[in-house]
Protein backbone atom coordinates (compact mmCIF):
# COMPACT_ATOMS: atom_id res chain seq x y z
CA UNK A 1 0.00 0.00 0.00
CA UNK A 2 1.62 3.58 -1.25
CA UNK A 3 2.32 5.94 1.57
CA UNK A 4 1.26 9.44 0.87
CA UNK A 5 1.43 12.57 3.42
CA UNK A 6 1.07 16.52 2.85
CA UNK A 7 2.00 18.66 6.13
CA UNK A 8 3.81 21.56 6.95
CA UNK A 9 6.97 21.65 8.81
CA UNK A 10 8.18 24.47 10.73
CA UNK A 11 12.25 25.58 12.34
CA UNK A 12 13.02 27.18 15.52
CA UNK A 13 12.76 30.63 13.63
CA UNK A 14 9.20 30.20 12.17
CA UNK A 15 10.19 30.01 8.87
CA UNK A 16 7.58 27.30 6.97
CA UNK A 17 7.69 24.18 4.38
CA UNK A 18 5.25 22.47 2.70
CA UNK A 19 6.39 19.30 3.15
CA UNK A 20 5.12 15.60 1.61
CA UNK A 21 6.23 12.31 2.79
CA UNK A 22 6.14 9.27 0.23
CA UNK A 23 7.57 6.31 -0.86
CA UNK A 24 10.43 6.82 -3.27
CA UNK A 25 11.15 5.54 -6.65
CA UNK A 26 13.49 5.37 -9.26
CA UNK A 27 12.95 8.75 -10.10
CA UNK A 28 15.06 9.81 -7.29
CA UNK A 29 17.89 7.51 -7.01
CA UNK A 30 20.18 10.24 -8.34
CA UNK A 31 18.94 13.16 -5.42
CA UNK A 32 19.18 9.81 -2.85
CA UNK A 33 22.88 9.18 -3.46
CA UNK A 34 23.57 13.42 -3.15
CA UNK A 35 22.16 13.42 0.35
CA UNK A 36 23.64 10.56 1.47
CA UNK A 37 27.25 12.16 0.55
CA UNK A 38 26.05 15.06 2.17
CA UNK A 39 24.59 13.42 5.77
CA UNK A 40 27.26 11.22 5.45
CA UNK A 41 30.81 13.37 4.94
CA UNK A 42 34.93 11.97 5.00
CA UNK A 43 35.74 10.17 7.47
CA UNK A 44 31.89 8.18 7.04
CA UNK A 45 33.31 4.94 4.00
CA UNK A 46 31.92 6.66 0.67
CA UNK A 47 31.53 3.22 0.00
CA UNK A 48 28.40 3.08 2.49
CA UNK A 49 26.78 5.75 0.48
CA UNK A 50 23.71 4.20 -1.13
CA UNK A 51 24.19 2.84 -4.89
CA UNK A 52 21.29 2.06 -7.91
CA UNK A 53 21.23 -1.32 -7.48
CA UNK A 54 20.33 -1.39 -3.52
CA UNK A 55 18.26 1.49 -4.10
CA UNK A 56 16.51 -0.45 -6.94
CA UNK A 57 16.70 -3.65 -4.45
CA UNK A 58 14.71 -1.55 -2.09
CA UNK A 59 11.81 -0.38 -4.24
CA UNK A 60 11.23 -3.77 -5.41
CA UNK A 61 11.44 -6.06 -3.24
CA UNK A 62 10.33 -3.83 -0.11
CA UNK A 63 8.52 -0.59 -1.35
CA UNK A 64 6.61 0.42 1.91
CA UNK A 65 10.02 0.81 3.63
CA UNK A 66 10.88 3.13 0.75
CA UNK A 67 10.06 6.76 2.33
CA UNK A 68 11.32 9.97 0.97
CA UNK A 69 10.05 13.27 2.18
CA UNK A 70 10.02 16.48 0.34
CA UNK A 71 10.53 19.86 1.61
CA UNK A 72 10.06 23.14 -0.08
CA UNK A 73 9.27 21.18 -3.51
CA UNK A 74 12.57 19.37 -2.78
CA UNK A 75 13.82 16.04 -2.14
CA UNK A 76 14.91 16.40 1.31
CA UNK A 77 15.37 13.37 3.31
CA UNK A 78 14.87 9.22 3.10
CA UNK A 79 14.21 6.53 5.35
CA UNK A 80 14.90 3.04 4.59
CA UNK A 81 13.09 -0.56 5.91
CA UNK A 82 12.94 -4.27 5.51
CA UNK A 83 11.03 -6.98 7.19
CA UNK A 84 12.96 -9.38 9.26
CA UNK A 85 12.49 -12.17 11.77
CA UNK A 86 14.35 -10.92 15.19
CA UNK A 87 15.10 -13.30 18.00
CA UNK A 88 15.14 -11.19 21.51
CA UNK A 89 17.21 -14.10 23.27
CA UNK A 90 19.43 -13.26 20.65
CA UNK A 91 19.72 -9.70 19.87
CA UNK A 92 23.16 -9.38 18.53
CA UNK A 93 24.18 -8.52 15.20
CA UNK A 94 25.66 -6.25 12.55
CA UNK A 95 24.09 -3.83 10.24
CA UNK A 96 25.78 -5.74 7.70
CA UNK A 97 24.03 -8.91 8.74
CA UNK A 98 21.01 -7.09 9.18
CA UNK A 99 20.93 -5.46 5.82
CA UNK A 100 22.36 -7.61 3.76
CA UNK A 101 24.63 -4.69 3.35
CA UNK A 102 22.12 -2.45 2.52
CA UNK A 103 20.83 -4.60 -0.55
CA UNK A 104 18.00 -6.24 1.66
CA UNK A 105 17.99 -9.04 -0.62
CA UNK A 106 16.96 -11.14 2.99
CA UNK A 107 13.99 -9.02 3.05
CA UNK A 108 11.45 -11.54 4.50
CA UNK A 109 7.75 -10.51 3.66
CA UNK A 110 6.39 -12.41 7.24
CA UNK A 111 8.57 -10.91 9.07
CA UNK A 112 7.14 -9.46 12.34
CA UNK A 113 10.42 -6.45 13.02
CA UNK A 114 10.51 -4.05 10.53
CA UNK A 115 14.31 -3.29 10.56
CA UNK A 116 15.61 0.33 9.57
CA UNK A 117 18.57 0.24 7.36
CA UNK A 118 19.19 3.89 7.46
CA UNK A 119 17.53 7.43 7.89
CA UNK A 120 18.90 10.44 6.83
CA UNK A 121 18.03 14.49 6.38
CA UNK A 122 19.79 16.73 3.97
CA UNK A 123 22.09 19.03 6.31
CA UNK A 124 20.47 22.27 4.59
CA UNK A 125 16.92 20.88 6.10
CA UNK A 126 17.81 20.52 9.09
CA UNK A 127 15.58 22.19 12.00
CA UNK A 128 12.52 21.16 10.93
CA UNK A 129 11.92 18.05 12.01
CA UNK A 130 12.12 15.67 9.17
CA UNK A 131 13.65 13.17 10.51
CA UNK A 132 10.98 12.86 13.61
CA UNK A 133 8.53 12.57 10.62
CA UNK A 134 10.05 9.92 8.65
CA UNK A 135 10.14 7.88 11.45
CA UNK A 136 6.39 8.40 12.40
CA UNK A 137 5.95 7.04 9.04
CA UNK A 138 7.60 4.39 9.91
CA UNK A 139 5.57 3.90 12.91
CA UNK A 140 2.73 3.73 11.11
CA UNK A 141 3.89 1.63 8.70
CA UNK A 142 4.19 -0.96 11.46
CA UNK A 143 1.39 -0.60 12.86
CA UNK A 144 -0.48 -0.60 9.43
CA UNK A 145 1.26 -4.08 8.49
CA UNK A 146 0.82 -5.33 11.36
CA UNK A 147 4.30 -5.81 12.73
CA UNK A 148 5.37 -6.21 16.20
CA UNK A 149 7.71 -3.84 16.21
CA UNK A 150 10.54 -1.31 14.74
CA UNK A 151 14.12 -1.96 15.29
CA UNK A 152 17.43 -0.60 14.33
CA UNK A 153 21.06 0.14 15.01
CA UNK A 154 21.80 3.63 15.91
CA UNK A 155 25.31 5.17 15.46
CA UNK A 156 26.97 6.85 18.67
CA UNK A 157 28.53 9.30 16.25
CA UNK A 158 29.51 11.37 19.60
CA UNK A 159 31.42 8.79 21.27
CA UNK A 160 34.89 9.93 19.65
CA UNK A 161 34.82 12.40 22.01
CA UNK A 162 34.73 10.90 25.02
CA UNK A 163 36.17 7.33 24.27
CA UNK A 164 39.71 8.31 26.13
CA UNK A 165 37.51 8.86 29.50
CA UNK A 166 34.86 6.74 29.06
CA UNK A 167 33.52 3.16 28.00
CA UNK A 168 31.13 2.71 25.20
CA UNK A 169 28.41 1.28 27.78
CA UNK A 170 29.73 4.55 30.11
CA UNK A 171 29.08 7.10 27.45
CA UNK A 172 25.49 5.25 26.74
CA UNK A 173 24.65 5.71 29.92
CA UNK A 174 25.14 8.74 30.21
CA UNK A 175 23.68 9.99 27.37
CA UNK A 176 20.20 8.04 29.23
CA UNK A 177 20.51 9.92 32.18
CA UNK A 178 20.83 13.47 30.29
CA UNK A 179 24.36 14.51 30.82
CA UNK A 180 25.13 14.06 27.76
CA UNK A 181 23.70 14.74 23.89
CA UNK A 182 24.63 12.19 21.49
CA UNK A 183 23.64 13.69 17.94
CA UNK A 184 22.33 10.16 16.68
CA UNK A 185 21.43 8.64 19.79
CA UNK A 186 19.36 11.31 21.60
CA UNK A 187 17.28 12.01 18.57
CA UNK A 188 16.02 8.30 18.37
CA UNK A 189 15.26 8.62 22.19
CA UNK A 190 13.09 11.99 21.15
CA UNK A 191 11.59 9.36 18.57
CA UNK A 192 9.96 6.94 21.11
CA UNK A 193 13.43 4.13 20.58
CA UNK A 194 13.95 2.30 23.75
CA UNK A 195 17.54 0.87 23.88
CA UNK A 196 17.76 -2.74 23.95
CA UNK A 197 21.82 -3.68 24.05
CA UNK A 198 24.85 -1.83 22.95
CA UNK A 199 26.69 -3.73 19.79
CA UNK A 200 30.22 -3.87 18.99
CA UNK A 201 31.13 -3.95 15.53
CA UNK A 202 27.88 -2.96 14.58
CA UNK A 203 29.54 -0.87 11.58
CA UNK A 204 32.57 0.59 10.40
CA UNK A 205 32.65 3.96 11.72
CA UNK A 206 35.76 5.88 13.33
CA UNK A 207 33.31 8.76 15.57
CA UNK A 208 31.55 5.36 17.09
CA UNK A 209 34.15 3.59 17.66
CA UNK A 210 32.03 0.84 15.63
CA UNK A 211 29.58 0.66 18.19
CA UNK A 212 25.98 0.94 17.59
CA UNK A 213 23.16 0.88 19.86
CA UNK A 214 20.36 -1.60 19.18
CA UNK A 215 16.52 0.29 19.65
CA UNK A 216 13.49 -0.34 19.14
CA UNK A 217 9.98 0.96 18.95
CA UNK A 218 6.65 -1.55 19.94
CA UNK A 219 3.78 -1.37 18.31
CA UNK A 220 1.44 -0.37 21.09
CA UNK A 221 -1.58 -1.63 19.19
CA UNK A 222 0.16 -5.77 19.25
CA UNK A 223 0.59 -7.43 22.92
Amino acid sequence: MAYYKQLYVQDRKGTTLQAVLRNYTEHDFDELIRIQSECFPPPFPSELWWNKEQLHSHVTRFPEGALCIEAGGRLAGSMTGLRMHFDPAQPGHSWAEATDNGYIRNHDPQGETLYIVDISVSPAFRGYGLGRWLMHAMYETVVQLGMERLLGGGRMSGYHREAERLTAQQYLDTVLRGELSDPVISFLLRCGRTPVMLVENYLDDEESRNYGVLMEWKNPFRR
